[in-house]
């Protein structure tokens, strides 16, 4: 009886200790959370200036934001497994950008709206994914060498990679 009494003791002590880890890093994430909410929404002259002419950088793709037109490209993937998008991109007085795009794949085509929240505090940029996603730094002032930031490169990193996945899938435009 008395080593059940003292398993229950180190499982509920054991219990606490992970709470405490989980209060932790609810806290740290509703710091950045409660800073981005209490910051002010970035203006579409600032998204335009952040976004215009550049390419976001994925793990296994990009995305073009082309000025003109506000045309958005999208290349992901390699060859026939491979995908592409085609659409526009468009920014709100919210602090939204948002790109609508049809997105086309060896499996067919699908239209999809992808869309990001911007807010700024304190020389902070942070963004999440909308309608979800969890706030994060996006930019620090200065910039840090993780930022997600420093994937988005002035010009088109994406055309090249468009044209070849293009020429593998069987698309009629």
């Amino acid at each position: 009886m008395r080593k059940l009494q003292i398993l229950l003791a180190l499982a509920a002590i054991g219990g606490c200790m992970s709470m405490a880890s989980f209060d932790a890093a609810a806290a740290t994430q509703s710091k950045t959370s409660i800073a981005a909410e209490s910051g002010t929404p970035l203006t579409t002259e600032e998204l335009f200036r952040l976004y215009s002419n550049r390419s976001w950088i994925w793990k296994n793709g990009a995305g073009y934001f082309s000025a003109k037109q506000r045309r958005f490209i999208a290349a992901t993937g390699r060859g026939s497994a491979g995908s592409l998008g085609v659409g526009r991109w468009f920014l709100t007085d919210s602090g939204k950008l948002c790109f609508w795009a049809e997105w086309y794949a060896k499996s067919g085509v699908s239209p999809a709206l992808t869309c990001f929240r911007h807010r700024k505090k304190g020389g902070v940029v942070f963004q999440r994914k909308e309608p979800d996603g969890e706030w994060y730094a996006f930019k620090n002032a200065p910039t840090r060498a993780n930022d997600e930031y420093r994937k988005l490169r002035a010009g088109d990193y994406v055309s090249a990679k468009y044209n070849r996945i293009q020429a593998k899938l069987p698309i009629n435009r």
